[in-house]
């Protein structure tokens, strides 16, 4: 066996990251350059987005910046990228809110972020097919949509179990292209999301307390599962909810 034989390199393949000025989008950017891919990284802060650009290793790669909730900058964003074998589709925006305080406009400020403007991408991506054959998406939801459902997550883990569905239906419905369609599932990870959780030091400890390895994740622990589905390691895996989770839904 070759000593530089790697399954799960991605050398020759060009992957779209979204979300990638931070946190799970940032790390899986720079781990995707790393193992040989040509990265194409988009969001909609420049000064963050060209802090990411200036870590990626290797050349030939793009940052383009992009509101995907603005129907203009997206359809730009397509315009602008030509024949991709993959996609991370990472950005987000988290919410806390009981219930009796889940409005319908507090729903549609998070699902246009982590639902519609995805799901948007993605149809046009494959409706003008930049996603060539034998390519992948991966969406980054969360185990708050699908295994773990907490007080005030309410609106956030909707928007994730509506991606957790369209993962599914897309996984069956875009086989006969051979694209194939996964997701990751993180329990709780240290990004600046947690920010916006407005959870306090004490209580994000105690909540540690419930996971078996007794930490959160880190970026790099979503963005290697990332990298699995995206390489020709996971070729015969579609339709499929990752979990990384350090075993907290156990």
């Amino acid at each position: 066996m070759s000593a530089n034989y790697n399954p799960f390199s991605l050398a020759g393949k060009k992957i779209l990251v979204t979300g990638a000025s931070s946190g799970i989008g940032q790390r899986t950017a720079i781990e995707c350059s790393r193992l040989g891919a040509q990265v194409v990284i988009t969001a909609r802060n420049e000064e963050r987005l060209q802090e990411t650009f200036s870590k990626l290793e290797g050349e030939g790669h793009e940052a383009l910046i992009a509101d995907l909730t603005n129907n203009g900058q997206l359809e730009k964003l397509i315009s602008l990228v030509r024949e991709i074998n993959g996609v991370v589709l990472c950005a987000g925006k988290s919410m806390t809110a009981p219930f009796p305080f889940c409005t319908p406009e507090k729903f549609e400020e998070v699902f246009r972020v982590n639902f519609f403007s995805q799901m948007e991408l993605l149809r046009l991506l494959v409706k003008k097919k930049v996603l060539v054959k034998q390519s992948s998406v991966v969406f980054v939801s969360s185990i708050g949509g699908i295994e773990r459902f907490s007080l005030g997550n309410g609106v956030y883990g909707a928007s994730k179990a509506a991606i957790h569905s369209m993962m599914q239906t897309c996984a069956k419905e875009l086989a006969p292209k051979k694209i194939r369609v996964n997701s990751v599932n993180p329990g709780m990870v240290n990004t600046p999301l947690i920010e916006e959780l407005g959870i306090s030091s004490e209580q994000l400890a105690s909540d540690m307390q419930n996971y078996p390895l007794k930490r959160f994740g880190e970026p790099e622990d979503i963005a290697y599962g990332i990298i699995y589905l995206l390489s020709d390691a996971s070729s015969w895996v579609t339709g499929h909810a990752l979990v990384i989770d350090g075993g907290v839904t156990v």
